[in-house]
C-alpha cells in the first residue's frame, strides 16, 4: 500500500471522490494549512485528507459553502488538536478521502475560499497534532469494482449500477415533489458504476454515519447492494408522507466543521 502524510481537515460531512468541495475557511489551523499548501506550485495537486468527525461535536468557525459575504469575526486561535480529544484519531473516522484544493483565494481578512474536489479514498493511520495542523499519515484505499469467488471481476457491478439509477431516478422524484425542488435529472448521471455509487452517496439525503458506511464500503458492488436498499427504503417512505418538512436541513450544510 502506498502511504503519505498530509494536512487533515476534519468536517461533519463525507467527501466522495470526484465529488466538489466548497469551504470557507476562518479558523487560524486551517488557513495555516492553506497558507502551506499555496506554497505547492499551482501546476500540482495541492492535497489534504478531508474525514468525517465521528461524534460530530466539533464546533469552529470554518464550513462548507461559499456564502457571498465573508465572514467579520477574527480568527478563533486553537490548538490544531482542540475539540478533538487526547487522542485525535479517536474522534475521526478512519477513511477519509483525498482533496485536491484547485482554488484557494485568500480574502482581505485573512480567511480563504477554497474549492476542492475528492479523489482518492485513503486510511488513517496515524494523526500528528505537533505543527501548526493536524497532519494525518494515510495509506491509500483502491476503489475495487466487485468480485466472485474466485475473485475474477464480473458484471455485477454495472448490473447493480443501471439498478441504482433507475432508483435513484424515482427517489428524485418523490423528494422533488416533496420538498417542492427540481434535483439532478436522470441525463446527467454517469455510466461507470463506482462514479455512480459516490454521486448518489452525495447526493442522497442520508445522515453521516451512514454516507460514511458508503464511503469505506469494501467494493463498488458493496456500495451500489446497499444504495439499492436505501433509496428502495427511503423512495417509500417519501411515498407515504404527505410532505417533508425542513428536508433541506438534511441536505445542505447548516453547521461549521
Amino acid at each position: 500500500m502506498t502511504t503519505a502524510r498530509l494536512p487533515l481537515f476534519p468536517l461533519n460531512a463525507v467527501l466522495f471522490p470526484g465529488l466538489v468541495l466548497p469551504l470557507n475557511v476562518f479558523e487560524e489551523r486551517y488557513r495555516a494549512m492553506m497558507r502551506e499548501l499555496l506554497k505547492i506550485d499551482e501546476d500540482e495537486p495541492r492535497r489534504f485528507v478531508v474525514v468525517a468527525i465521528r461524534d460530530g461535536r466539533e464546533t469552529a468557525p470554518t464550513a462548507t459553502g461559499m456564502p457571498d459575504t465573508a465572514a467579520t469575526a477574527p480568527p478563533v486561535e486553537r490548538a490544531p488538536a482542540d475539540g478533538f480529544g487526547p487522542d485525535p484519531i479517536q474522534t475521526f473516522h478512519r477513511v477519509g478521502c483525498v482533496a485536491d484544493a484547485a482554488k484557494i483565494r485568500e480574502r482581505a481578512d485573512g480567511s480563504y475560499e477554497v474549492l476542492a474536489t475528492g479523489t482518492t479514498r485513503v486510511r488513517l493511520l496515524s494523526v500528528d497534532a505537533s505543527g501548526p495542523f493536524l497532519t494525518a499519515e494515510v495509506e491509500d484505499l483502491p476503489e475495487n469494482p466487485g468480485a466472485e469467488e474466485d475473485d475474477t471481476p464480473t458484471d455485477e457491478a454495472g448490473a447493480l449500477a443501471e439498478g441504482v439509477l433507475r432508483a435513484f431516478r424515482s427517489y428524485q422524484k418523490r423528494l422533488a415533489g416533496a420538498s417542492e425542488r427540481s434535483l439532478t435529472t436522470g441525463a446527467d448521471l454517469p455510466d461507470d458504476p463506482s462514479v455512480v455509487s459516490y454521486l448518489v452517496a452525495a447526493a442522497a439525503v442520508l445522515d453521516v454515519p451512514t454516507k460514511q458506511r458508503l464511503l469505506q464500503a469494501p467494493d463498488t458492488a458493496t456500495r451500489l447492494r446497499e444504495e439499492l436498499a436505501l433509496l428502495r427504503k427511503e423512495t417509500a417512505v417519501i411515498r407515504h408522507l404527505p410532505s417533508l418538512p425542513a428536508a433541506d436541513l438534511t441536505r445542505d450544510p447548516t453547521h461549521p466543521n
